[in-house]
């Protein structure tokens, strides 16, 4: 079994971002953070304050207009970087994930390097799919059109092994279980913090933990995160862990109290 790459350490710094078709409109103004590689890190703040930006911005759809995105251990702007080979390093889940009229193996497998038999099983049992995946639906089996023999929950799950395949240095996960139902929600949920919170192990490479970035709806889901960014307006207004943040009774207070409410 081949060892997973090295997570990667990214830092913002005093990144500016205004959208080609609305060059009126700065959707980040100076934003500085930096994550640590390895670590779960959680963005949370108002609409529009510039979460999705972040990701877009990640993921190289878009370069920043000012300041700069650093990579390590390559050490480089990630706008210097090849697109391609960048994003093959970057593991996706979004809210609504995409299925094909296909196997459920072939669309775990889908864009993923190849990988061994007992690999992709590994992996599958980290996305929390062994309650149905070779039992309930054979891997053989047709999905159907948008996957639709699958469950809401089902299909998350698959979409979560789907980015594992590619033993991602940086894994992102944009609101990955707010289009599911609360039962549905907690078993996605208990696999992403099972699988965020895995460390190396001596023995199996494919247990690195990669770089996770998450972009909560719900503040619940969040709450064990290594640290919480709070951006709002195009800025760091605070950061820390979940209950440091509540002890400073700020914006992220609010948000909390909002949610649970």
């Amino acid at each position: 079994v081949a060892a997973a790459p090295a997570p990667v350490n990214i830092t913002f710094k005093n990144v500016q971002f205004t959208y080609p078709h609305r060059p009126g409109a700065q959707i980040l103004s100076g934003l500085s953070f930096e994550i640590e590689a390895g670590k779960t890190v959680a963005l949370v703040g108002p609409s529009g304050g510039g979460k999705s930006t972040v990701f877009a911005l990640l993921q190289r759809f878009y370069d920043p207009t000012g300041g700069e995105i650093l990579v390590e251990p390559a050490q480089a702007q990630l706008e210097d970087m090849n697109v391609a080979w960048w994003r093959s390093q970057v593991g996706f889940v979004a809210q609504e994930p995409v299925l094909f009229d296909l196997t459920l193996e072939e669309n775990v497998r889908y864009g993923a390097p190849p990988i061994d038999r007992p690999e992709m099983l590994s992996i599958c049992a980290r996305a929390g799919m062994n309650d149905f995946a070779g039992n309930k639906v054979a891997w053989d089996a047709g999905l159907g059109p948008r996957g639709g023999l699958l469950s809401g929950g089902q299909k998350q799950r698959v979409a979560i092994a789907r980015a594992l395949m590619r033993h991602p240095r940086l894994l992102m996960l944009d609101e990955a279980t707010s289009a599911l139902d609360s039962a549905s929600e907690a078993v996605v949920q208990k696999a992403i913090d099972e699988l965020t919170t895995a460390r190396q192990s001596s023995t199996d490479g494919t247990a690195a933990k990669p770089t996770t970035l998450i972009i909560a709806h719900r503040l619940s889901t969040i709450t064990n995160a290594d640290l919480i960014l709070v951006i709002a307006g195009g800025r760091l207004v605070e950061q820390g862990t979940h209950s440091e943040l509540l002890a400073k009774e700020g914006v992220y207070y609010d948000l909390y109290q909002k949610g649970s409410s």
